[in-house]
């Protein structure tokens, strides 16, 4: 299980930003098609050890999201492992409407872990993941009612404004995010820190700033010293950045302490085209 937890940690993470419940978004009229390519430094202990790669294209009252994860710098040393995830939905009603969620990742040396769910109206529908949680007395279970009102993780890639548009102040902090991932359940609360100004070679700007914390709920044990570790994190962080006109954010850089040292994923390129121009996302 160790490949799922760390491809996850990194897929905006933990999946400490994973999922977004009911957010609101009010896309413009006007646009047509926005998109965003992102690539990520994956980093612990100031060491890298993977990458990964995003692409959002939101388009009229539809998004799909896609991410890819590899071993890369000191993390070729110790694995070979990779991952994808891939999201689709729709923006209505000034919600987030995830469609469908899948989940592949292979360490190397493990069997691959999988996950493919189908929801509809924030309730999931369909679900087969692979490998099952083992079944132990103390792991609080997973109910219908854990399954509903919920984003899956890679729709956490949009971090709606609560207005018309991405305001940089404590508004894009104030939310908490009801996650199922296909074997926990859990809540991220966000909270406001302030902002930074962040420069790279595709995008210069300020970000918003967020503490998190994450909070469990359900498919977990807890008496586990893993999950009462991560539950007592003070330093989970999320830097927003805005995605052109739209009332949207997305992560420019996620930080939290670990056992191993800070995990940190960070953005080395991000480039958003939006309004109505057609064009690439980042593919190099």
């Amino acid at each position: 299980m160790r490949s799922r937890t760390m491809f996850q940690s990194a897929v905006l993470g933990a999946s400490l930003f994973a999922g977004l419940a009911s957010a609101v978004v009010a896309v413009p009229a006007i646009a047509k098609t926005t998109k965003v390519g992102g690539i990520y430094a994956v980093s612990v202990a100031g060491f890298r050890f993977a990458e990964g790669r995003l692409s959002l294209v939101v388009q009229n009252d539809a998004y799909s999201a896609k991410l890819d994860m590899h071993s890369s710098g000191l993390g070729r040393l110790f694995s070979s492992g990779k991952g994808n995830a891939e999201a689709t939905g729709w923006l209505r009603r000034s919600h987030v409407t995830p469609a469908r969620y899948d989940l592949r990742s292979n360490s190397g040396k493990r069997d691959a872990t999988k996950v493919s769910m189908a929801l509809n109206r924030g309730a999931v529908r369909k679900l087969a993941v692979s490998p099952k949680l083992r079944k132990v007395p103390d792991r609080i279970p997973v109910t219908k009612r854990h399954k509903r009102n919920i984003l899956d993780p890679l729709s956490a890639v949009l971090f709606p404004a609560t207005g018309r548009e991405a305001k940089l102040d404590a508004s894009a902090c104030k939310r908490t995010i009801p996650v199922f991932d296909g074997w926990t359940r859990y809540d991220v609360k966000f909270s406001y820190k302030g902002t930074r100004e962040v420069k790279n070679p595709d995008y210069q700007g300020t970000v918003v700033v967020c503490g998190a914390r994450w909070v469990p709920v359900a498919g977990h044990r807890p008496h586990k010293v893993s999950v009462k570790k991560m539950a007592d994190n003070r330093t989970m962080e999320a830097w927003l950045a805005p995605v052109g006109d739209l009332p949207l954010f997305v992560p420019y850089r996620i930080s939290m302490e670990t056992n191993m040292g800070p995990l940190v994923v960070e953005a080395r390129r991000l480039r958003m085209v939006g309004e109505q121009k057609q064009a690439a996302a980042v593919n190099e």
